[in-house]
């Protein structure tokens, strides 16, 4: 079934659960009006954030019909014995799934199993991507909300690989528009306004959100229910992107208020990501696009909300700063539940400023970008460790007037660069999203280094050194390594391509410093993006030596470069080389004794990934020469990440 497209596929009879809240009755309304001959029952338990008064332009119609329960309730099912214990497994969000999931699996007569989610699953998204989170990203849930979301989307994917149920997930930004409950950003904002009350924001507001009108959202759900791909996964979401801030200004200006004066910043809450960002590339391919403007989305959901100020009846506790609990009829206490979980005031500072204790006073202070990326979250680390002032910067590079703005407000010694486009899971993303990955590798990293330039600034550009390959010259363990003067030889990936590119164009530029990373390595070996981390996780790999950096100790070194004013192209790598197996053997006696591996060739590897990957060895001697303390490869991975980890 996952390789058939459903272009034509009608349904008879539709179940939509959760449907007297606010995205499921749109989805309901949509379909009732749009389609008679549907037969739709829409189920709902009427907590406090639904409302059958939202159903209200369907009730009438003999296609509809309203159901009140509980997904949980095996009452409802019939097949809590069929579970066994696995229930214990599953809580909350994951719970009402799994109950579902099962009584489908019985009946054996569900053609769609249509599962919606978040894009809070993939986690908090680089501040300064200019590409999306696609389907097929990694989840990296960083709240526990998204958490059981991603679990619940873990139990979907499994009851369709297991049991063949035609499951499609969706995963959506934030909605806004008619019939939303305050507890929401947008809504609680336009209650307040109407009021006169000032609108609280948490933090700065300066964390970045993207919304989509309801009515869109409900279009995308028609769309895929009848043109979506069984097992398929599919983004609804917008490229368009607003602050907090923004929000709230455009909202006071819609009520002819002064922004200056009705908006209130608070304290920030808990798991207030930065930035959550989605590729809706392939949504749009079934034939969908988002139709309503910001500016008309928020005209229209303004009017409704004022020819309907008493909806929710008393949602005094909703429109608090910071709403913990809400009272229910008959004084029951209900926690802050919400169907698509999407924030009530966003907010969290862009800039993280970290001042020096004490006396000691510094003549540098950093400005950083790629505030959510490896190297970038471990080069403010450093800083706060040396007492060096650094601000995070939040303009996009590829965007002269951001990057301009950020140096007019930090007025950095130093710029450091260590965002840019590796690909989602791998650099093979690359190959099929070329201009995304020029953007920002090559666009972005040339208007920061010129931007730079006429500032004054020494820019610290984190490069690669993946853009050469042994050849003849430098065959596999002679010992000779490529040196910075030499020109890229490899050319068998897109992202490799770009990084050889721009080197190039930045050797005009004499106020940037290069420094070529290889496969890079630090003792953190829970971060998915550590090379060790990664190579553990193979079921085979590759056995090449190649030269690497290891973050622990080259880091610190770039911070010294930098305050030496250091500049031209650098191999920042260790000295000497180190094959896979030679690492896998460390890891095995230092980390895990019972660890086992196995090999395949470079043909074998090529089978199973889109583009090659470069093996070198990068001539260390000009770094050493700067810096002579520093160790051999093999010397540092023990002292800098074998040691501190050692478990045997």
């Amino acid at each position: 079934l996952s390789h058939i497209t459903m272009a034509t596929y009608k349904p008879k009879n539709i179940l939509i659960t959760g449907a007297a809240g606010f995205i499921a009755s749109h989805v309901a309304n949509r379909l009732v009006r749009t389609y008679p001959h549907y037969k739709i029952v829409v189920l709902d338990k009427l907590d406090y954030c639904s409302n059958l008064k939202n159903l209200n332009p369907s009730k009438s119609s003999p296609n509809f019909k309203f159901v009140k329960g509980d997904i949980a309730s095996d009452d409802l099912t019939h097949v809590d014995n069929s579970f066994g214990n696995s229930f214990e497994f599953t809580k909350n969000n994951i719970y009402g799934t799994h109950v579902l999931l099962e009584a489908c699996k019985v009946t054996g007569q569900i053609r769609r199993f249509i599962h919606v989610s978040t894009d809070e699953v993939y986690g908090e998204t680089d501040e300064d991507a200019s590409v999306g989170n696609h389907e097929a990203s990694q989840l990296l849930p960083t709240n526990p909300y998204s958490a059981t979301k991603a679990g619940a989307e873990m139990l979907v994917m499994a009851y369709g690989r297991s049991y063949g149920l035609p499951v499609i997930t969706t995963r959506g930004n934030n909605v806004y528009g008619p019939n939303q409950f305050p507890e929401k950003l947008i809504p609680k904002f336009m209650l307040l306004a109407m009021n006169g009350k000032p609108l609280p924001i948490h933090g700065d507001g300066s964390n970045v959100r993207s919304y989509l009108y309801c009515e869109d959202v409900a279009e995308a759900f028609e769309v895929v229910l009848h043109k979506g791909e069984v097992n398929h996964v599919y983004n609804i979401g917008t490229t368009r992107e607003r602050r907090v801030i923004d929000v709230a200004n455009d909202i006071s200006k819609l009520f002819g208020t002064d922004p200056d004066s009705t908006i209130q910043f608070v304290e920030n809450r808990p798991f207030n990501d930065q930035r959550y960002f989605l590729d809706d590339q392939k949504l749009k391919k079934l034939g969908w696009s988002e139709l309503t403007t910001w500016e008309e989305g928020l005209r229209k959901t303004m009017e409704w909300y004022t020819e309907n100020p008493d909806w929710w009846g008393d949602v005094t506790g909703a429109l608090l700063p910071h709403p913990r609990m809400l009272m229910m009829p008959g004084d029951r206490l209900c926690d802050n539940c919400d169907d698509d979980h999407k924030d009530v005031a966003d907010g969290n500072q862009t800039f993280t400023v970290v001042t020096p204790s004490g006396d000691n006073k510094t003549p540098f202070k950093f400005l950083i970008y790629g505030k959510t990326g490896w190297l970038g979250g471990l080069l403010g680390k450093l800083c706060e460790k040396q007492g060096i002032p650094y601000e995070y910067g939040k303009g996009r590079l590829e965007d002269r007037a951001s990057v301009m703005a950020d140096i007019r407000s930090v007025k950095p010694t130093h710029v450091f660069n260590a965002a840019g486009v590796t690909g989602r899971p791998n650099v093979d993303w690359c190959e099929s999203h070329k201009t995304e990955t020029i953007r920002a590798n090559v666009a972005g990293t040339l208007t920061l280094a010129d931007v730079c330039r006429e500032n004054g600034l020494l820019m610290m550009n984190f490069a690669t050194g993946c853009i050469f390959e042994y050849d003849a010259a430098h065959p596999e363990g002679s010992g000779i390594g490529f040196k910075e003067e030499d020109k890229p030889n490899f050319t068998g990936s897109f992202y490799s391509k770009t990084k050889a590119m721009v080197e190039e164009l930045l050797r005009e530029y004499d106020n940037v410093c290069t420094l070529r990373v290889r496969m890079p390595i630090s003792s953190d070996l829970n971060n998915p993006r550590n090379f060790i981390t990664k190579i553990s996780r193979y079921n085979k790999v590759v056995n090449i030596p190649n030269s690497m950096t290891i973050l622990d100790e080259l880091l610190p070194i770039s911070i010294e470069m930098a305050k030496r004013n250091l500049r031209g192209v650098w191999n920042f790598t260790n000295p000497g080389v180190v094959s896979h197996n030679e690492i896998l053997e460390m890891y095995k006696s230092y980390i895990e004794p019972s660890f086992k591996w196995s090999n395949f060739t470079l043909e074998e590897q090529a089978k199973v990934i889109v583009a090659p990957r470069s093996n070198n060895e990068m001539d260390g001697a000009k770094l050493s020469k700067e810096f002579p303390e520093m160790l051999p490869i093999k010397e540092s991975l023990i002292k800098y990440v074998f040691e501190p980890n050692k478990r045997t």
